[in-house]
C-alpha cells in the first residue's frame, strides 16, 4: 500500500480523482445526451401523436359534416318523395275519377243510343200505325162520306186535355125529320199512336165502351158505324 507520505501520492490521487471526475462527467454527459435524445424522441412522439390526433379529429369533423350532409339530403329526399307520392296519389285519384266519368259518359252515350233506337222504332211503329189509320180513314171516308153523307173536319183542341189537332166526324142523314142536322164525334191521336175520343154531340153514354173496343180492334170504320148506329138509336128512343 502506498504511503501517504509518498511525495507522488498526492499527484496520483489528484490524477485518480480527476480521472474519476472525468469519467463521471462523461457518464453525466452521456446521461444528459441520452436524456436529451429521449426528450427529443418523446417530444417527437408526442408531436406525432398530436398530429395524428389532430388529423383524426379533423377527419372525424369532416366525417361528421359528411354524415350531417347525408342526413340533410336524406331528409330532403324523404320530403320530396312524400310530396311525389302525394302528387302521384292525387294524380291516380284524378285518373280514377276521369275513368269513372268516362264510364258514366259511355253509359250515357250507350243509353242515348238505345233510347234513339227505341225512339226510331217507336216512330217507325207510329208511322206504320198512322199509315194503317190513314187507310182506315180513307176507307171510312169512302163508306161514310160518299155513301152516308159524313163530313170529316180538322180542328184545334182548345182545352188542356184536348189541345192539338183533332178530327171531327160530322154525321148527317141521322134524323129523318131533319136530314141536315149534324151529329158530331171528336177524336184525336195520343203520343203512343192510340185513338182518344174527346166528345160527342149529342152525348153518347156508351162512348167509353166504343172507345175501348176501338183501342182493342183499331178498326175505325167499325167504330164510326157503331157511333152512327147509336146516334140513330138515340133518335128513335
Amino acid at each position: 500500500m502506498t504511503s501517504i507520505t509518498d511525495p507522488n501520492f498526492s499527484d496520483r490521487f489528484t490524477s485518480a480523482m480527476e480521472e474519476t471526475h472525468n469519467k463521471q462527467l462523461k457518464t453525466y454527459g452521456e446521461i444528459i445526451d441520452m436524456t436529451v435524445e429521449l426528450c427529443q424522441a418523446h417530444t417527437q412522439s408526442v408531436k406525432s401523436a398530436l398530429d395524428t390526433c389532430l388529423k383524426k379529429c379533423k377527419d372525424d369533423v369532416m366525417l361528421f359534416e359528411t354524415i350531417q350532409t347525408f342526413k340533410t339530403d336524406l331528409i330532403q329526399k324523404n320530403v320530396s318523395m312524400k310530396e311525389k307520392k302525394h302528387a302521384i296519389s292525387e294524380m291516380m285519384t284524378e285518373i280514377q275519377q276521369k275513368e269513372m266519368q268516362k264510364d258514366a259518359i259511355i253509359q250515357k252515350m250507350e243509353k242515348l243510343g238505345e233510347d234513339q233506337v227505341k225512339r226510331k222504332e217507336l216512330i217507325e211503329s207510329q208511322n206504320k200505325a198512322n199509315k194503317n189509320r190513314l187507310k182506315n180513314l180513307q176507307k171510312a171516308r169512302v163508306v161514310f162520306q160518299d155513301h152516308l153523307g159524313m163530313e170529316i173536319r180538322t180542328i184545334q183542341g182548345k182545352t188542356q186535355l184536348s189541345k192539338g189537332e183533332k178530327l171531327q166526324f160530322v154525321f148527317r142523314n141521322i134524323n129523318p125529320s131533319d136530314q141536315d142536322s149534324a151529329y158530331v164525334v171528336t177524336m184525336g191521336i195520343k203520343e203512343d199512336g192510340s185513338y182518344q175520343i174527346v166528345s160527342s154531340d149529342p152525348a153518347l153514354e156508351c162512348l167509353p165502351v166504343l172507345e175501348s173496343r176501338l183501342q182493342e180492334t183499331n178498326n175505325l170504320a167499325a167504330f164510326l158505324a157503331n157511333v152512327r148506329k147509336e146516334f140513330i138509336s138515340q133518335i128513335r128512343c
